[in-house]
């Protein structure tokens, strides 16, 4: 045991020192290498690397500056100007093309292909133009102000052949490029053509076949010439003035035609172009698609309004199940009116038999013998009253009626307010009307057995007269086969009669009105049933290219009658329209200072070119009141007797 005494029992730990604890230490900030993020290319200073690399002339360093420069021409804070040198340096390679890069563009590169240099040559002529349109989108003083732009532009647009796929896209880089710079810019009238941008741009529009640079040089040509100054080369531009009037009608372009308009409003806005213009065979055709250009744009800018104004009316039916007949006195009435004793009993019965009309009326012997008629059979129990009696009880009946004597050959005595009173009865469609209608036989169903009670009928008739004693008939024949024959004439059709797919069962009349008392003839003229009155109403501005037409049309319209008393005034409002050129001066005094023959009948060839169109300008609707007055202005002025 004592080898173990001096032996410690071992012990488990349970904890364990923990190690010293380290603060974490903040990461230093790790610079940002990505693409155009690097300080040490875009630091503006004069050793910038990206400057450098333009005009280093090593193909790899160019594409490496022309790529970034490309993408950071998105950055609205990145400024070109910034660093010396850069856009000397963007110049090199479109001027190497635009005056001997594109040489190398002939039948052998066509047919072999360019060689890898040229390409990259070429390659770099269109970044950098790229580049330079965008800095004229950005920083137009600093384009217009250097020295290598407006040979650039020269020379791409005398030297390029727009014709050939392989400058299309230099050339709409440098239409563009001129059309930001061609608002200031100002051409001397003797310049020569190989100096004067106008001439190669009147060229592209008139012959290409490029959309998108037709476009831009359009808007290239009218920049230039809304140049006050530049007004003078209005002469020398008739090739793109036919080739916008030659787009016009190209409604649905909208991106060609509104280039379009504003060419040709830039002409027509100076006063002797206008002039001229109203000589040229083309007006009557540029009014009506100008006209049919605003009436095309209108069209989405309306909506339709219905109005509902039909008034009161009642329908019948077409086919009359009824017939109007005199109020006969029943079997019941005459039971209550001979118990009467008179004057009563002739007021009941006049309020029976008779009715008041004010447009109607009966002889006074007419109301007697009925009257007589009436109550002979029933005298016994109360004796008649007098004619006289009778008629002054009719005025107590009636209050309105009145007795009268009209004078003439005969005079005849009446009572004018009153009538006989009618009564509302069925057809009886086959009842036979044989013996002057006393026939007692009650309807029968069929056509073919009114027929054959009729044959009963003519059995008991002799020869050698026979008459046909149907209702008021006065035919008579001598042998009964045409008797037969002519009471078939009689006879409603065993079919109802054929209507036309689209008439109606029923007819429309006057509301409240009475069809037992007039014939159709003499009614009052029923409503239409569906009266409605739609119409398109504008809600909103017309689009931008017809308000452009609607001022070209204006502006002709001025022109042509300048010197008639229908003339507008010069506006003093133009209504928001951008670049109109005043004109301060009366028209009527400009007209009389420069009254030559060929401006009357310019003026005479204009206004029979809006009377012809005059149709189109009335349905014109234009939200605006003021623009709506200037319409309203010339359909009036364009009427016959004014023109």
């Amino acid at each position: 045991m004592s080898t173990y005494m001096g032996r410690a029992t071992p012990q488990q730990t349970f904890y364990q020192r923990p190690a010293t604890y380290v603060a974490p230490q903040p990461q230093r900030a790790v610079a940002n290498v990505k693409d155009d993020y690097e300080r040490w290319y875009t630091e503006a200073t004069p050793s910038n690397r990206m400057a450098l690399s333009v005009r280093s002339g090593i193909h790899s360093e160019v594409a490496w500056a022309l790529d970034r420069l490309v993408r950071l021409g998105g950055n609205e804070q990145f400024s070109y100007k910034s660093y010396p040198g850069l856009i000397d340096g963007l110049f090199d390679w479109p001027e190497w093309y635009v005056t001997q890069g594109y040489k190398q563009l002939d039948e052998k590169t066509q047919l072999f292909g360019p060689s890898k240099e040229f390409v990259a040559q070429h390659r770099f002529a269109l970044e950098s133009l790229l580049i330079l349109r965008n800095i004229s989108l950005q920083d137009q003083a600093e384009l217009a102000s250097h020295s290598h732009t407006l040979s650039l532009l020269l020379n791409g647009l005398n030297n390029l052949d727009f014709t050939k796929d392989e400058n299309q896209e230099a050339l709409l880089h440098i239409i563009d490029i001129f059309q930001s710079l061609a608002h200031s810019l100002y051409i001397n009238e003797g310049v020569p053509d190989i100096s004067n941008p106008i001439v190669p741009l009147k060229k592209i529009v008139s012959k290409s076949t490029n959309r998108s640079i037709v476009i831009a040089a359009f808007g290239a040509l009218t920049g230039v010439l809304s140049h006050p100054s530049n007004t003078l080369h209005f002469a020398r531009t008739s090739e793109s003035l036919n080739a916008a009037i030659r787009y016009l009608p190209l409604f649905m372009d909208r991106a060609l035609v509104e280039p379009c308009l504003e060419h040709l409003y830039i002409h027509f806005a100076h006063p002797g172009t206008a002039r001229a213009f109203l000589l040229n065979p083309e007006l009557p055709s540029v009014l009506r698609v100008l006209c049919s250009l605003v009436l095309a744009e209108q069209h989405s800018t309306e909506e339709k309004v219905t109005l509902d104004i039909t008034p009161p009316f009642r329908t019948v039916a077409a086919t009359s199940t009824t017939t109007t007949r005199n109020y006969e006195l029943t079997s019941e009435d005459m039971s209550v009116l001979s118990k009467s004793a008179e004057p009563h009993r002739c007021y009941e019965w006049m309020r029976l038999v008779l009715q008041a009309n004010p447009d109607g009326e009966m002889t006074q012997v007419d109301i007697w013998t009925l009257y007589k008629d009436t109550f002979t059979p029933h005298q016994e129990p109360t004796a008649l009253l007098g004619a006289s009696d009778v008629i002054k009880y009719v005025t107590h009946v009636y209050p309105s009626a009145q007795a009268m004597v009209l004078q003439g050959p005969t005079p005849r005595f009446i009572v004018r307010g009153i009538e006989r009173r009618k009564e509302m009865i069925a057809t009886e469609r086959f009842k036979c009307k044989w013996d002057r209608s006393a026939c007692a036989e009650a309807a029968l169903s069929t056509h073919s057995d009114l027929f054959d009670h009729l044959l009963q009928h003519l059995g008991t008739l002799q020869p050698p007269s026979l008459p046909c004693l149907w209702s008021t008939c006065q035919h008579t024949s001598t042998e009964i086969q045409h008797l037969r024959s002519h009471l078939l004439t009689h006879l409603s059709s065993s079919q109802p009669p054929q209507t036309h797919p689209s008439q109606s069962d029923t007819i429309t009349v006057v509301p409240n009105s009475d069809l037992s008392t007039t014939t159709p003839t003499s009614r009052p003229i029923p409503p239409l049933r569906a009266t409605t009155i739609t119409y398109q109403r504008p809600i909103v501005e017309p689009s931008s290219a017809a308000l452009t037409a609607l001022l070209i049309i204006r502006v002709l319209f001025r022109t042509a009658f300048a010197s008639a008393e229908a003339a507008p005034k010069a506006d003093k409002d133009h209504f928001g329209f951008p670049g109109i050129v005043e004109d301060d001066t009366d028209p009527a005094a400009e007209a009389s200072i420069g009254d030559t023959e060929s401006d009357k009948e310019g003026e005479r060839k204009g206004r029979r070119a809006f009377s012809a169109v005059r149709h189109m300008l009335e349905n014109v609707r234009i939200h605006d009141e003021a623009l709506m007055s200037w319409v309203n202005e010339m359909v009036d002025s364009t009427m016959p007797e004014l023109s």
